[in-house]
C-alpha cells in the first residue's frame, strides 16, 4: 500500500503496531543536498507492508512517534544510514531493540559487507530485482515497478528477521548482535556538530598550531554553510582547497587566489570571509598542540602487528568469521602502537578472541 493521506498513515500504523517487531527501509536522494531528502519510508511485518510517501504525508510525527517505542524491535539491512536519515527527520533515531540483518549475517560467518540482494537470495533463495538502484525517487507518480522494488526491501527482511534470528541462536551468538546493534542506538550517532567537523579531515595533528587551528575554524565554517544553504560540503569548499588554505595561512586576495585547486569563484563570493577566518584562527592558535613528527614504527612493532594479524585471521576461520569483523587494522595498530586494548578488552570480542590477542601483544 502507498500511504499518502493521513487516515491512511493512521490505518497503516495501526497494522504495523500488531507484532512485536518491524522491518523498515528507506529511499531518499543526497546528491545535490546537504541534508537527506527522505523520498520513501517502507515498513512491514508478517501481515503487512506499507509504504509511507514523506512528499505526499504533511505529518510524519505519529510514525515517529510508534517507532520511538521499544516495544518494538526494529529490523534493518545496514542500519545506520538509514537510522541517521530518519534520525535527521524526526530529531531521534528510532528506538531500539535493532536488529541489523547485515551484522547478523557477518556474525554467522557471511561476508562483513553482504549487500541486501546477496543476503536474500544465501538465505531465502529469492532473486530480487536490482533494476532501480539508481531511480530518482523524488519524481511522482512512482511506477508499479518502483513500488515493487522498493516494497522488497522490507518485505523480505520479515523471514530473514526469523532465519537469521534463530540461526544466530542456535551458534550462541544473539548476544554478540545485541552488543554491536545496541551501539546504533546512541543518538550521537547521528548528531550534526558544525564544531567537530574538523574531526572528519585527516591528517590534522601534523600540521602547526596554527595552521591546524585554520583548518579546525574552515571545517566550522563550511559545515555551517553547507547546513545553511543545504548544499554538499564539498560544493562549499573541496577538502584539498581548505587543507591547502590550513598549509599556506593566505593574508591577501592574491595569495588565497593563488592556493592550490582554489576555484576562482570561491576567491570572489567569500574571499574576504576566508581570510578573516584564517586571520582570526592564527591569533588563536596558542592552545593547539605542538605538531607530531611522522615517525616509522620500530621494526619490532611491525613484526607485532603482522602476527596478532595472523592469529586474528586463524581464529577468524576457527570461529567461521571475516577477521574484519573481529578487528580492523586499525584496532590491531591501536593495541600494538598505542598499548590500547580497545575493543579486545570488552563485550564478546574479549570473552571469543581478546585474551589471546592481549597475551600475544603483551598488553
Amino acid at each position: 500500500m502507498l500511504i499518502q493521506t493521513a487516515s491512511q498513515l493512521e490505518d497503516a500504523l495501526a497494522q504495523l503496531e500488531r507484532q512485536p517487531f518491524v522491518t523498515l527501509d528507506t529511499e531518499f536522494m543526497r546528491e545535490s543536498t546537504y541534508y537527506p531528502k527522505l523520498c520513501l519510508i517502507q515498513a512491514a511485518n508478517a501481515h503487512a507492508c506499507v509504504l509511507l510517501d514523506p512528499l505526499a504525508l504533511d505529518n510524519l510525527e505519529p510514525l515517529f512517534r510508534q517507532l520511538a517505542q521499544r516495544s518494538q524491535a526494529k529490523i534493518l539491512h545496514a542500519a545506520r544510514q538509514d537510522l541517521e536519515v530518519m534520525s535527521l527527520a524526526s530529531r531521534q533515531p528510532p528506538a531500539g531493540p535493532i536488529f541489523d540483518t547485515q551484522i547478523a549475517a557477518a556474525l554467522l560467518g557471511l561476508p562483513a559487507q553482504i549487500g541486501y540482494g546477496d543476503l536474500v537470495f544465501r538465505r531465502l533463495g529469492v532473486a530480487l530485482d536490482k533494476g532501480h538502484t539508481r531511480t530518482d525517487w523524488t519524481r511522482r507518480p512512482l511506477s508499479a515497478e518502483q513500488l515493487e522494488y522498493a516494497a522488497d526491501d522490507v518485505r523480505y527482511l520479515v523471514p530473514l528477521y526469523d532465519d537469521l534470528r534463530e540461526a544466530l541462536g542456535a551458534a550462541g551468538r544473539l548476544a554478540w548482535l545485541e552488543e554491536e546493534t545496541a551501539l546504533l542506538e546512541n543518538p550521537e550517532l547521528y548528531r550534526v556538530a558544525p564544531e567537530d567537523a574538523w574531526k572528519r579531515l585527516k591528517g590534522l595533528e601534523r600540521l602547526q598550531p596554527a595552521q591546524r587551528a585554520v583548518a579546525k575554524v574552515l571545517a566550522q565554517w563550511r559545515e555551517h554553510q553547507a547546513m545553511k544553504h543545504d548544499k554538499p560540503r564539498g560544493w562549499i569548499i573541496h577538502d584539498d582547497t581548505l587543507r591547502s588554505i590550513a598549509e599556506t595561512l593566505p593574508t591577501t586576495m592574491d595569495d588565497l587566489a593563488g592556493t592550490r585547486s582554489m576555484p576562482p569563484t570561491v576567491v570572489r563570493k567569500v574571499g574576504q570571509d576566508l581570510l578573516n577566518l584564517v586571520k582570526s584562527a592564527r591569533e588563536q592558535a596558542g592552545s593547539e598542540a605542538p605538531a607530531l613528527k611522522a615517525s616509522r614504527p620500530e621494526s619490532e612493532e611491525l613484526a607485532l602487528v603482522k602476527r596478532v594479524s595472523a592469529l586474528i585471521r586463524q581464529l577468524g576461520e576457527e570461529l567461521g568469521l571475516s577477521p574484519e569483523l573481529l578487528a580492523t587494522r586499525r584496532d590491531i595498530e591501536q593495541l600494538v602502537y598505542g598499548r590500547d586494548p580497545g575493543i579486545f578488552a570488552r563485550g564478546w570480542r574479549k570473552d571469543v578472541i581478546g585474551d589471546q590477542v592481549i597475551a600475544l601483544a603483551g598488553r
